[in-house]
C-alpha cells in the first residue's frame, strides 16, 4: 500500500513552556495530519537527552523524556497549580528551544507535581513500576546518583557506585528513596501522557515512525548495569568508539564517541539485549527506524583517546544473524532500515535478506557527474523516500547552496524552472517507493534557520520549533491533494 507522512520531531511542536510536549499541539498536530490526508507520522528518538541535546545520545534505551511530559496536563489532573510554570520564562523566542532554561527550571516544576503526586492515589503508578520492573529501577537510581553528582558521568563516581558494588548501591538507594522515586515519577508521567497520544494517533489512522540509534551513549544506565556487552577495560574505559571515516563532506571523519558492542558477547546470550531493545521500541512505535543499519554488518572503530577519526579501522558486525534471531523471538516487525552512508555489496546482500526497506534521499540525488541510486528513477518499492533527512538542510536551504551545474541538472530532471521545493516534494510522492516522508520545514518552505542538526557539530542543533499557526487548513489541503494525486491515500 502506497503511503505518506510528515516528519516532525516532539520538541519542535508548538508550545508555551519552552519546547514541544505530549500536550494539546500534538493533538492538534495529529488533526492536521488526517487534515491532510496522512497516515505516517515520523518523529526522532523519544529517550531523556544527555549532554549536546542530541536524541541521538540518551541516558537510557527505554526511558522517555522528561521534557515532553506536558504541564498543561499535570494542572488538570491536579499535579500543578497554572501558577506554578505560567509565569516563568522559558525562552525569548517561541521558533528555537533554549536547553539550558530547560535543564535549569522544568525540573522544578516537575519536582512540585511530584511532591502533590506522592500525596495522591499511587496505584497505577505502583503497577507501572512492576510492567517496567525490567529497566526503570536501573535507570532512576542511575538518575539520582547522577543528580547527586552534579550531572557527572558514572565514569566519575566513587567507586563503589561506578562498578556497582551491590552494598554501595543499596546505602545510596536507602538514604535517596525520594529521589529515586522522583525519576521514575517522571516516567510513569511520560509513558501515561504519550500511550494516550499514541492511541489517538492510531484511532485517527495515523502510525508514529519512531527511531532508534543503533548506539548508545557512553553516559547511559545500559553502559553502566551492561558493561560486559560493551568494548570496555578493567576499569569500565572505552576501548574503542564509533564514528565514520573521513570523506568529501569530513576531511577527519567524525568522532561520535560511543561505546562499541563487545558482540561475541551478545552471540553467547543469543542477542538478548537486542531482542529486548527491539521489543521495547515495537512496543512504543508502530513502526520502527534502525539508524545507521550498516554498522551491522560492519562498523568502524577508532581508539578511544584519538581527537579525529582518521586512525579508524571497519570490523565486522553480527550481520543478519542478529535480525534472524530478532526475527525467530519476535516474529516479523516493521522495521526501516537506514541505509544512509558508505554502503559495500556485503551491506546490499544483508538489506535484502532482511527484508526492510531502506532509504533514499532526494539531497543526495542530483550530482550531475556520476551516476545515483537517489534519482527517483531507480528506485523499487520497498524503500522510504525523504526529500531530506534531520541531518539534512531544508530543501529551500539546500537549494540556495546549491552550484550552477548541480542546479542546471535539478531543474533539468524535475521539469521545472519555479517552485522547486514543491517540485521536489511531488518527485518524491510520486516516486515508486511505498512510503513518503516529507519534514515539515519543507511542506512550510523555510530555510537553513530551520535546519534541525548539522552533523559533527556540537551546539545549535536540535533546537527548531514550528509556530502555532504554520500548521494551516490551507496547507493541509494542499497537501492532501498531492496525496491523492500520487495515490498515498483514498480518493
Amino acid at each position: 500500500m502506497r503511503t505518506s507522512g510528515i516528519l516532525l520531531h516532539i520538541s519542535s511542536l508548538p508550545s508555551d513552556y519552552g519546547i514541544g510536549t505530549l500536550g494539546k499541539e500534538a493533538y492538534k498536530f495529529i488533526d492536521f495530519l488526517r487534515e491532510a490526508k496522512q497516515r505516517c507520522w515520523q518523529i526522532l528518538p523519544v529517550g531523556p537527552t544527555s549532554y549536546g541535546d542530541s536524541p541521538y545520545q540518551s541516558f537510557s534505551t527505554n526511558a522517555g523524556n522528561p521534557y515532553f511530559i506536558d504541564f498543561d496536563i499535570l494542572s488538570e489532573e491536579g499535579l500543578l497549580e497554572k501558577s506554578d510554570y505560567d509565569s516563568l520564562k522559558w525562552g525569548n523566542s517561541g521558533k528555537c528551544v533554549d536547553y539550558e532554561i530547560l535543564y535549569n527550571e522544568r525540573f522544578k516544576v516537575l519536582r512540585k507535581a511530584f511532591i502533590t503526586f506522592k500525596n495522591s492515589d499511587t496505584s497505577a503508578f505502583n503497577e507501572f513500576l512492576r510492567n517496567n520492573e525490567n529497566w526503570i529501577s536501573n535507570y532512576a537510581l542511575f538518575m539520582s546518583i547522577k543528580e547527586a553528582n552534579n550531572g557527572k558521568s558514572w565514569l566519575e563516581w566513587e567507586e563503589g557506585l561506578r562498578k556497582r558494588d551491590s552494598h554501595a548501591l543499596w546505602k545510596f538507594k536507602s538514604e535517596h528513596e525520594d529521589d529515586v522515586m522522583f525519576w521514575e515519577f517522571l516516567q510513569f508521567k511520560f509513558f501515561e501522557q504519550w500511550n494516550k497520544l499514541k492511541n489517538c494517533a492510531n484511532q485517527n489512522g495515523i502510525s508514529i515512525i519512531g527511531d532508534i540509534p543503533i548506539y548508545v551513549a557512553l553516559d547511559s544506565a545500559e553502559v553502566w548495569v551492561y558493561n560486559d556487552l560493551f568494548e570496555l577495560d578493567e576499569n569500565l574505559i572505552p576501548i574503542a568508539v564509533a564514528g565514520c571515516p573521513p570523506d568529501a563532506f569530513s576531511p577527519t571523519g567524525q568522532l561520535w564517541g560511543n561505546p562499541l558492542y563487545k558482540w561475541s558477547r551478545h552471540k553467547e546470550l543469543g542477542y538478548k539485549w537486542w531482542i529486548d531493545r527491539i521489543r521495547s521500541a515495537t512496543s512504543l512505535y508502530d513502526i520502527v527506524r534502525i539508524d545507521h543499519f550498516r554498522g551491522f554488518e560492519s562498523f568502524y572503530s577508532i581508539p578511544y583517546r584519538d581527537k579525529t577519526a582518521e586512525n579508524g579501522t571497519w570490523r565486522k558486525g553480527p550481520g543478519i544473524e542478529l535480525f534472524d534471531a530478532v526475527k525467530r523471538e519476535l516474529g516479523s516487525l516493521p522495521i526501516i532500515a537506514e541505509d544512509l552512508g558508505f554502503l559495500t555489496e556485503d551491506v546490499y546482500t544483508m538489506l535484502k535478506q532482511s527484508g526492510f526497506p531502506g532509504m533514499k534521499v532526494l539531497e543526495f540525488a542530483f550530482d550531475p557527474r556520476e551516476e545515483s541510486n537517489y534519482l527517483p528513477h531507480t528506485y523499487s518499492s520497498n524503500s522510504v523516500v525523504y526529500t531530506g533527512t534531520h541531518d539534512n538542510d531544508t530543501i529551500k536551504g539546500w537549494l540556495n547552496e546549491l552550484d550552477e551545474e548541480t542546479l542546471d541538472f535539478l531543474k533539468k530532471y524535475i521539469d521545472s524552472e519555479n517552485n522547486l521545493v514543491w517540485k521536489m516534494i511531488k518527485s518524491a510522492m510520486a516516486s515508486v517507493s511505498n512510503t513518503a516522508i516529507i519534514p515539515m520545514q519543507d511542506y512550510l518552505e523555510l530555510d537553513s534557520e530551520a535546519r534541525m542538526n548539522i552533523p559533527s557539530t556540537l551546539g545549535g542543533n536540535w533546537q527548531w520549533r514550528m509556530g502555532k499557526r504554520d500548521a494551516t487548513k490551507k496547507l493541509a489541503a494542499q497537501i492532501a491533494d498531492i496525496t491523492r494525486t500520487y495515490g498515498r491515500c483514498e480518493r
